[in-house]
């Protein structure tokens, strides 16, 4: 299968890595993220764990550009993007699949998969990166036609990560891919963010199942109420159930 590589024409080289230099977001008065720092580097797969409500994926939307910081910086192939516009980061080659899929229900398979690609201005184009999504998952190519709201939950994940590769990212952020999965279908989709990742793209993933998070990912970052609270390589982490205890509780042993 083909590699999946950006076609944007911008100064970003296609080994770009992206660093988070102290960020602070808020919700109103309420802050949600105080000082948050981490780098991910081209070709990893990088997991964020931690709590609900700990800041995960407030940092991702904080990313891509879906919440302003109001301090701090991010990084991306050297150049700042901080609170650029979503479209522009998309253009930058990160791409941003969110919790809770958010497909559009009544449109068929293949008309969300062409509005991920909606920075594309060739059609010819839109369907051959269709036709690579098809490719990569031949379920969705199978219900092309059928409204997205009708397919199960796992195929909506799917069809939620095919349409955020629609863009042909350099990093893809992925929050709670297996969220409300079953455990095979669970491991589907890990498996396809090895493969994905084997292809060339950098992935940056929020997951609450931490077993899985850590057996995907290189390196992980615990996130403890808006803060990093530990850094380590995911083997480490894995076998460190004492510090996962530590900052997760029970949710660690989920």
């Amino acid at each position: 299968m083909s590699a999946i590589v950006s076609n944007t024409n911008n100064a970003i080289g296609n080994g770009a890595s992206l660093k988070v230099d102290r960020i602070r977001v808020g919700y109103g008065k309420t802050v949600a993220l105080h000082g948050i720092s981490l780098e991910v580097g081209a070709g990893e797969i990088v997991a964020l764990i931690g709590a609900n409500g700990a800041g995960k994926s407030t940092t991702l939307r904080a990313i891509s550009g879906l919440l302003k910081c109001a301090e701090g910086q991010v990084t991306w192939g050297g150049q700042s993007i901080t609170n650029w516009a979503v479209d522009r980061i998309v253009a930058a080659g990160i791409a941003h699949c969110p919790e809770e899929r958010h497909v559009w229900p009544n449109m068929s398979v293949q008309e969300n998969l062409a509005l991920g690609a909606y920075l594309c201005r060739s059609k010819a184009e839109i369907e051959r990166r269709i036709g690579i999504a098809f490719h990569r998952f031949p379920r969705l190519k199978e219900r092309s036609r059928q409204l997205a709201g009708t397919l199960s939950g796992g195929e909506q994940q799917m069809l939620a990560i095919a349409r955020a590769l629609m863009s042909e990212p350099r990093l893809l952020m992925l929050d709670e891919p297996s969220l409300g999965l079953s455990p095979k279908m669970a491991d589907e989709v890990f498996d396809v963010v090895r493969e994905i990742n084997r292809h060339g793209v950098t992935v940056l993933l929020v997951e609450q199942n931490v077993h899985n998070a850590l057996s995907v990912a290189s390196r992980a970052y615990v996130v403890e109420t808006g803060r990093v609270a530990a850094s380590r390589d995911a083997a480490s982490l894995l076998g460190d159930p004492a510090l996962l205890n530590a900052y997760l509780g029970g949710e660690a042993l989920a």
